[in-house]
């Protein structure tokens, strides 16, 4: 994340030592999409895990998929 947003919204040759409003706006906005992104894929991920365990504990019941 540090490094994809860095290149980015940071110009490669530095002007001035500090960031500037424009920068500091899209590092915002780009840090915010990778944290919404990576928490909408964890949730996701979450919800496979369990379907995969229920259709396990399924298979071994020998009921099968719903």
């Amino acid at each position: 994340m540090t490094q994809a947003c860095h290149r980015k919204c940071v110009p490669p040759h530095y002007k001035d030592a500090e960031l500037s409003k424009g920068e500091s706006v899209c590092l915002d906005r780009c840090v915010a999409k990778y944290l919404e992104v990576h928490e909408r894929m964890g949730k996701k991920l979450t919800e496979l895990s369990l379907q995969d365990e229920e259709l396990l504990k399924r298979m071994q019941q020998g009921t099968g998929p719903a």
